[in-house]
C-alpha cells in the first residue's frame, strides 16, 4: 500500500510540475507575442483604412518599437513584470519540492 500512495504522491507532483511549467511558459510566452500582436492588429486596421499592407507594416513597427520604448522608460515597470515571472517559478518550484516531504512521510 505504500507504494500506491508514494505513486500516487509522484503523480501529483508531476501534475502540479506541469501546471507550474505551462504558466510559466505561457506568462513569458504572452510578453513575447504582445507586441507581435499589437503590430498585426495595426497592420489591419490601416488595411482597413486602405493603406497598402507593406506601407502599413512599415509604419505600425515603428509604432509598436515607440510604445515598447516608453513602456521600457517607465521606472520599475520591466522589473516588476519580470520578478513576477520569476516569482511564479520559485513558487512552482517550492510547490513541487514541498511533494518530497510528503512523499518522504508516506515512506516510513
Amino acid at each position: 500500500m505504500k507504494n500506491i500512495n508514494v505513486a500516487l504522491v509522484r503523480l501529483l507532483q508531476f501534475v502540479v510540475f506541469v501546471l507550474f511549467t505551462f504558466m510559466v511558459l505561457a506568462y513569458f510566452g504572452a510578453m513575447v507575442l504582445l507586441p507581435l500582436d499589437a503590430i498585426a492588429l495595426l497592420i489591419k486596421l490601416m488595411s482597413a483604412i486602405g493603406l497598402n499592407g507593406f506601407i502599413a507594416a512599415f509604419i505600425a513597427v515603428p509604432v509598436v518599437g515607440y510604445l515598447a520604448m516608453v513602456v521600457y522608460k517607465i521606472p520599475g515597470l520591466g522589473k516588476m513584470v519580470v520578478d513576477t515571472g520569476v516569482d511564479l517559478v520559485t513558487t512552482g518550484k517550492s510547490r513541487v519540492e514541498a511533494f518530497n516531504e510528503i512523499a518522504n512521510s508516506v515512506k516510513s
